[in-house]
């Protein structure tokens, strides 16, 4: 008995070392195979830029569970970045001074974004021009980090972007804020699109609403939705006891989602693996700088003097509306790559030929566009594009146009007479009457007709921003043609939110819908009486 249990014990040793052996070898084998497949995805520690579309879609639907529980994961909470040193994205990380946001609508821009990888992708390559520069001066001014990715829920960082409402650029100035902060806007450039001037001027109002309002979420709101709606959701608030801080506030349903939305973004770039999402590393480098250019010079001939593409040169100097760079002064600034500039100084100096292509044909009223493009040889399209024409055949009154000069011509164009030219649109602006429904203010009808509450208080001699229901007023700009579209209604979306965001009144909603009360479930479809608005952001 004694020997057996001997037996039994040694076997029993036997099975253990021998499983010990086989885990060991288990091991060493995984760590190999694990080796070879982070070699083949990995290669010289590098994140290969591509995403499977299975892994993508297992991701997005991870989000979906994960983002819908009650505990909201923050940008503080999420595992740093990896990256290289001198990566842009690190130095914008470490430059966060914004409390973390806890707001559901922040999960669903996550999703949002999540479920969109080239937008997303797309976005931050355009960045990628601008986004030194922008972190520069944020830098400079002490201002938090998050304010560089401002631009991303903005215009997605492209400055060509133009919102229904006419605001342009990276930073979407509406054309009276504009002027207000020194961005010129005339028949030559529009300085709302130029980077380094919109972004001097976002960051001195921000700045100034930030002294207002004392936080960073209240300024952005009232870059939103203006600094008079912010003010009064305040006084309304302290008027009845109840918090002023930015959630607390009844603020328009975009301004209500835009500090979320920049949450999204800034959690995304913090951990863009989370969200299935691949962000490429950024130099922490200048990528354009500022040189004198001649006073007068084709923006082509001025790319490929640089050796860069026309696209390259528009994306860096959006703010000419021409095909002519031209200015008063005997030079002025443009922007170019920097490993460019050496290129553009050596070929200018050895150019012999004429800078510019173009000259000025003064055009007489009733004259047709069509006779005019046939004349000097150009297509119509192409001619009412540079010139900004309307698209009537003949023109309505006498004008100074570009037309192509010939190769054997000698010639400077005559900046100031253009100048003055007013900038044209396809359709009249007049004075129309706009009679005031519930709910509406006046810095949305000055959103809504492209102009700014202190051009209504003064065009309409009002003493205070408060207006009545069924008050009358005067607004300068082109009533748009009232239609019906359809609205899909979305979580969190209510009938008076949505009677405001189209010019309306839940009464007019509700009969033209045939609703018997104000309650709306989430995909139901209602007509709207107006124009659907165009989206700029995602």
């Amino acid at each position: 008995m004694q020997k057996s249990t001997q037996h039994l014990a040694l076997n029993h040793v036997w099975q253990s070392i021998r499983s010990d052996y086989f885990a060991i070898a288990l091991i060493v084998f995984c760590a190999a195979f694990t080796s070879q497949a982070l070699a083949q995805t990995n290669a010289k520690g590098v994140t290969l830029e591509f995403l499977i579309e299975d892994v993508i879609e297992e991701t997005v639907t991870d989000i979906h569970v994960s983002t819908d529980s009650t505990k909201e994961v923050t940008a503080s909470e999420l595992p740093p970045l990896q990256a290289e040193p001198g990566n842009i994205w690190l130095r914008i990380q470490a430059g966060y001074a914004m409390p973390d946001i806890i707001s559901p609508y922040t999960a669903k821009y996550e999703r949002l974004y999540a479920s969109k990888p080239e937008y997303v992708a797309q976005m931050m390559s355009r960045s990628q021009k601008y986004l030194f520069y922008v972190v520069e001066e944020v830098e400079k001014r002490g201002m938090p980090m998050e304010i560089a990715l401002l631009p991303m829920i903005e215009s997605a960082y492209n400055p060509k972007a133009i919102s229904r409402s006419k605001a342009v650029g990276i930073w979407q100035f509406m054309p009276a804020t504009g002027k207000h902060f020194g961005l010129k806007q005339n028949w030559w450039s529009d300085h709302r699109r130029d980077v380094v001037a919109s972004t001097d001027a976002a960051l001195s109002y921000l700045e100034k609403l930030h002294g207002m309002f004392g936080s960073w979420d209240l300024a952005l709101a009232a870059y939103n939705a203006g600094e008079g709606t912010v003010g009064r959701a305040i006084a309304k608030n302290q008027k009845r006891g109840l918090p002023t801080n930015y959630q607390s506030l009844k603020l328009p349903l975009e301004t209500t989602h835009y500090v979320p939305k920049l949450q999204a973004i800034k959690n995304i770039v913090n951990n863009p693996d989370q969200y299935g999402l691949f962000i490429a590393p950024i130099p922490d480098e200048a990528y354009f700088a500022e040189i004198d250019a001649p006073a007068q010079i084709d923006a082509k001939l001025a790319a490929q003097l640089a050796g860069i593409s026309g696209d390259e040169f528009a994306l860096l100097n959006p703010r000419f509306n021409r095909p002519v760079v031209a200015s008063k002064q005997s030079t002025h600034k443009i922007l170019l790559p920097i490993d460019s500039i050496e290129h553009f100084e050596q070929n200018l100096n050895t150019h012999d030929q004429s800078l510019i292509s173009w000259k000025i044909y003064s055009a007489k009223r009733g004259e047709r566009v069509a006779s005019i493009a046939k004349k000097f040889n150009i297509n119509t399209k192409k001619l009412r594009k540079i010139n900004s024409l309307p698209k009537q055949r003949t023109l309505s009154k006498n004008l100074h146009i570009l037309v192509p000069a010939k190769a054997s011509e000698s010639h400077q164009i005559n900046v100031a007479k253009l100048s003055k030219q007013k900038l044209r649109s396809n359709s009249r602006t007049r004075h129309v009457k706009h009679r005031i429904k519930r709910g509406e203010t006046l810095s949305a009808l000055a959103k809504r007709y492209g102009t700014n509450t202190r051009a209504l208080m003064r065009l309409n001699r009002l003493k205070s921003t408060r207006l009545k229901i069924g008050q009358v007023i005067k607004v300068k700009g082109k009533p748009s043609r009232a239609r019906h579209v359809k609205h899909k209604i979305k979580r969190g979306e209510t009938l008076s939110a949505l009677a405001k965001r189209y010019g309306t009144n839940t009464r007019a909603l509700m009969k033209l819908n045939r609703l018997k009360s104000t309650k709306l479930k989430i995909g139901q479809v209602i007509k709207v009486k107006g124009k659907r608005r165009r989206t700029k952001r995602i």
